[in-house]
């Protein structure tokens, strides 16, 4: 009784306590059983769990302790939790699944997720999935799977639900009551032609709220729209965002319905956009996270360091010019990284709020002038606002009134400066079809230095020596 009492209280303060179900005390306890080789707590701790914690489980533990989970989770292996994996493992995890349980949970998918899942596997892999599929939806994902990579033929999923445009209420609810097949998430009626093409779309909760008799065409959204398999999946996911769509058909070549994409597919889009703007704005490439392979990661690391070097060279040569002029007066040498760090930090700061702008289409060639003094007059006024700062810093510090001028006046122009190419080169980058979260902070760093260096230690040469 005392035993039973002692781990009702150590359960107590576990994950459900913590305000997430997989919270530090689950896992130590799934690892527990992992290690006790105990299958029943295993799937007692692990049923709570939603597929996408799983999937989180999955990434966190070692190679080893994945191996031994999966193959100890045995039969309840959930084709959601594939659809949640990060791309480096997901690979991993599918090589380690019994056929029969990875057919199991294939066919749980619906083809979107099938698409996600197969498009990156090597041709043996993706072959020996799409033989677990029946007939039609292994044509249907092999279709999908003809479109360009990031298009909406590869994030639509094919199941939906349509109904003639001349139907009532009472028709299409009469229809969904005898279907055997409807998809299992849907938000929409798409109400389409004789020719199949879409021409509305209706709510599900306007169908159950209107009379049998009302014709669909009287419950239609005003706001429609349609996109073509080959359009971009960014593209989708702005549209998604920009005017608050729930779901909307994808249409072939010839306007006809061949699926829909829904919120759910358009909000990972505009994540993992986010995520690679994250990451290619360090410099690090998608495979360059934690979950990245190793060997990829130090591979995509070191290209943007190698390219980071060679801008540090550049601003070495720089300094190597007024050699003279620093060892003349050591005090340039002790100012010189906060010149430098000042113009890096601004520059990354308008850098990030231009790449940003360009994703989201904030900043166009419209007013793209007005940006650009936007980010002058912000550079500008907090240049002249740090280096009076600075000037009152070095006044009290060296004593030299001359050298305070001179950092006042480096700091002011290294600030707009930065303020200049931060905002300048991505929207250069991007008019060149270049992606500016990638390039743009080799170059922008580059410049504060050169700029910082060259303005601060040239200054200094003519007014001070």
């Amino acid at each position: 009784m005392a035993e039973t009492e002692n781990e009702a209280l150590a359960g107590a303060g576990t994950g459900e306590d913590e305000g997430h179900p997989l919270s530090e005390a689950r896992i130590a306890r799934i690892m527990e059983a992992l290690d006790d080789g105990d299958r029943t707590r295993l799937w007692a701790e692990m049923e709570p769990l939603h597929a996408a914690d799983i999937a989180d489980l999955l990434e966190q533990i070692s190679g080893g302790d994945r191996r031994r989970l999966i193959a100890l989770y045995g039969q309840e292996f959930d084709g959601d939790i594939l659809s949640e994996l990060d791309e480096s493992i997901r690979e991993e995890v599918i090589g380690l699944l019994q056929p029969e349980v990875l057919a199991e949970a294939v066919r749980e998918l619906d083809s979107d997720d099938v698409v996600d899942l197969v498009e990156d596997l090597e041709d043996r892999q993706q072959d020996a999935i799409l033989e677990f599929l029946e007939a039609p939806d292994r044509l249907a994902v092999q279709q999908s799977l003809t479109y360009p990579d990031y298009s909406a033929g590869r994030l639509m999923q094919r199941e939906v639900v349509m109904a003639p445009e001349h139907w009532r209420v009472g028709d299409v609810i009469d229809f969904m009551r005898g279907a055997e097949d409807l998809p299992e998430q849907f938000y929409h009626i798409i109400l389409v032609d004789p020719r199949l093409h879409p021409v509305g779309n209706v709510m599900l909760g306007r169908i159950m709220a209107a009379k049998r008799a009302t014709p669909l065409r009287d419950l239609v959204e005003e706001t429609f729209h349609t996109f073509a398999v080959t359009e971009a999946e960014a593209d989708v996911a702005y549209a998604f965002n920009q005017y608050h769509l729930i779901s909307a058909p994808v249409v072939d070549e010839e306007g006809r319905l061949v699926g829909a994409i829904t919120i759910d597919d358009a909000m990972i889009v505009l994540d993992e956009e986010h995520e690679e703007d994250i990451l290619r704005l360090a410099g690090v490439g998608e495979e360059g996270g934690f979950s990245g392979r190793l060997t990829e990661t130090i591979r995509d690391r070191a290209l943007w360091l190698f390219v980071n070097l060679l801008t540090a060279i550049l601003a070495s040569v720089v300094i190597e010019q007024f050699a003279e002029t620093i060892n003349q007066m050591v005090a340039l040498a002790v100012l010189m990284p906060i010149v430098a760090s000042m113009g890096g930090n601004a520059g990354t700061q308008t850098m990030t709020v231009a790449v940003r702008a360009l994703a989201t289409r904030d900043l166009t060639a419209r007013n793209a002038m007005r940006m650009v003094l936007r980010e002058l007059t912000v550079g500008g006024a907090n240049g002249a606002l740090f280096g009076v700062v600075m000037a009152g810093v070095v006044g009290l510090w060296f004593g030299v009134p001359l050298l305070a001028a001179v950092i006042a006046v480096a700091m002011l122009m290294t600030l707009v400066a930065a303020a200049l190419g931060g905002i300048v080169i991505p929207m250069a980058l991007d008019r060149f079809g270049i992606d500016p979260a990638l390039a743009s902070g080799p170059f922008v760093t580059t410049i504060t230095d050169v700029v910082g260096f060259f303005a601060f230690l040239g200054l200094a040469s003519v007014v001070l020596l």
